[in-house]
């Protein structure tokens, strides 16, 4: 009798949602910026009700629209166009998800700004909010496409999905499950985390619960407290995630642009007032830990579950364009020093819609259906 087969391995498995594949020497996350007011934006901001008032620059005053206009161009080959239309049928009948912090917000935004151009019906559409789990609903496609709060991923002081601005932060090891329990009976995963982790050298650990009268916290170095949270993570996935049915994403570390000096800008000035891409291909700004980023290369490439990674720091570094800067919903009123001195309040972390985290799901889309 002869021996079966070997079973093929996860990397020579054919993907689900795949249809098609790309050359290997094909790095969509390598090349340049080109402008393109033909093609771009795929829609407007005032045709899309569900961006909150953080990322509509627009509407907040923002007088440039050339952050709209820039299309990424791989060097080695050509990123599929965005089919709004095969990513919505191929969510029918299945749930996306997006975990993480208010840049995988942003995103999942994005994402859903793309498609419900497709469904006019306002009837047949809808989105809500549950506590840490945001959900837009394609109700003709019975199709989800959902945010959960979770900026370590792992349980936090910071879980509270409205009331989390806390300085002295604290993670508790080995509690995936916590937010975990939430994400069961996922079929397309984008996970992120990073910028909260950005505290200094060290980071608070938890051992025990936070609800323990004595609670044991020891402080390891950022770098390793990051890479618990990854491990923990893959962990989970390995564990409830199936490699034949669904797909995971892992979106890499999104950059800041707080220092104008390291693009050679004035010696104070941040993102504001500007509306250029970076020209330099080999521009690297301070914000981005390349500590954290070998963290996350050495321990993806150890998964077996295959993870798909979108190296999407790079691309999104040149764009100090195209964040919110001041044109957003101000939550606090401004003190009299800050009107006057808008460099002073500018948001440099988060971006404008529509803008470059259409990009960011053009290239999921790309690695999704073409990995």
């Amino acid at each position: 009798m002869q021996n079966p087969p070997p079973s093929p391995s996860t990397s020579e498995m054919k993907l689900p949602f795949s249809i098609g594949k790309m050359k290997d020497e094909c790095d969509v996350f390598k090349g340049e910026w080109v402008w393109d007011p033909v093609s771009l934006p795929e829609y407007e901001e005032t045709e899309c009700l569900y961006i909150q008032p953080q990322l509509r620059c627009r509407e907040y005053g923002r007088p440039d629209r050339g952050y709209r206009f820039w299309r990424w161009k791989p060097h080695a080959c050509t990123v599929p166009s965005f089919n709004a239309s095969l990513m919505l049928e191929t969510l029918r009948n299945k749930r996306m998800m997006y975990v993480g912090d208010s840049l995988n917000r942003g995103q999942y935004v994005s994402m859903v700004c793309l498609l419900q151009s497709l469904i006019p019906d306002q009837a047949a559409k809808s989105m809500q909010t549950f506590g840490s789990l945001t959900v837009f609903t394609a109700k003709d496609y019975n199709a989800t496409i959902e945010f959960y709060w979770a900026p370590f991923l792992l349980e936090s002081n910071a879980d509270n999905a409205t009331i989390h601005r806390i300085t002295d932060r604290v993670v508790r090891k080995g509690s995936i499950n916590k937010h975990g329990k939430h994400w069961k009976g996922v079929d397309i995963m984008v996970f992120n985390t990073y910028l909260w982790w950005m505290t200094g050298a060290d980071f608070k650990i938890l051992h025990g619960s936070f609800d323990d009268e004595v609670k044991e916290i020891v402080q390891v170095s950022t770098e390793d407290a990051y890479k618990m949270a990854i491990k923990s993570m893959l962990k989970w996935v390995n564990k409830n995630m199936d490699p034949e049915r669904t797909r995971v994403f892992f979106t890499g570390m999104s950059p800041s642009h707080f220092k104008s000096i390291e693009w050679g800008g004035l010696p104070n000035g941040n993102c504001y007032h500007e509306t250029r891409p970076i020209e330099d291909p080999n521009y690297w700004g301070s914000d981005c830990n390349k500590g954290i980023m070998k963290v996350i290369e050495d321990v993806l490439k150890k998964q077996k579950f295959p993870v798909t990674f979108l190296n999407i720091t790079q691309l999104s570094l040149y764009r100090k364009d195209a964040h919110t800067s001041i044109y957003k919903k101000q939550w606090s009123p401004l003190t009299t020093e800050q009107i006057a001195n808008p460099v002073s309040y500018a948001d440099c972390t988060h971006w404008c819609l529509p803008g470059l985290q259409d990009t960011w799901n053009h290239l999921l889309f790309a690695k999704l259906f073409y990995p």
